[in-house]
């Protein structure tokens, strides 16, 4: 409580304090400033070095990925090369007979065995669409080389290579068009 003469006025000052703020209050010292600075140092370093580790992640997950397509892709081409090539052996058969000419070597069981064998191969590797056109072009030849099979009964050989070379080509996603026959 202030008293007071009469007519006299109250004037209130303000505190010393008031009138003359803190720097303290406005600006950190020198302490304080550089450990703010550190901190903030600190915490962008760690999210540069975690945006950094989540990029080169990234880049080496699509690295990987990429390399087990290519290497699936060339599993695939080399069952696809292996059934063709087996295939073609069972059709040189075929076309010498057609024209009269004397067997090869190898019996035919040989490599009709080789054709089964490398079907399956096709089977492990590549699509349904892929190994079922192999399956029924191994049937057919199976069927010619047997002598089981008459003119007009079923698919004929082109057919049934022309299309497996397309189920082959999609597999290998070669990207390109059908070919015309």
């Amino acid at each position: 409580m202030i008293v007071t003469k009469p007519g006299q006025r109250v004037v209130f000052e303000k505190p010393v304090v008031a009138r003359y703020p803190s720097t303290r209050l406005y600006a950190m010292d020198g302490v304080a400033g550089s450990t703010v600075l550190a901190l903030i140092g600190v915490f962008l370093g760690t999210a540069g070095t975690l945006v950094g580790q989540y990029l080169a992640t990234r880049v080496e997950v699509q690295r990987d990925r990429q390399q087990r397509r290519d290497a699936e892709r060339a599993e695939r081409k080399e069952a696809i090369s292996g059934f063709l090539a087996a295939a073609q052996r069972v059709e040189l058969v075929l076309d010498r007979r057609g024209l009269g000419l004397p067997a090869p070597e190898d019996p035919a069981d040989e490599r009709l065995h080789d054709l089964w064998l490398a079907k399956k191969a096709v089977e492990l590797t590549c699509s349904h669409e892929t190994a079922q056109a192999a399956h029924d072009y191994t049937k057919t030849l199976h069927a010619h080389m047997r002598n089981a099979i008459s003119p007009g009964q079923g698919a004929t050989k082109r057919e049934c290579r022309h299309a497996f070379m397309e189920a082959a080509r999609d597999a290998l996603e070669s990207g390109r068009p059908r070919i015309r026959r």
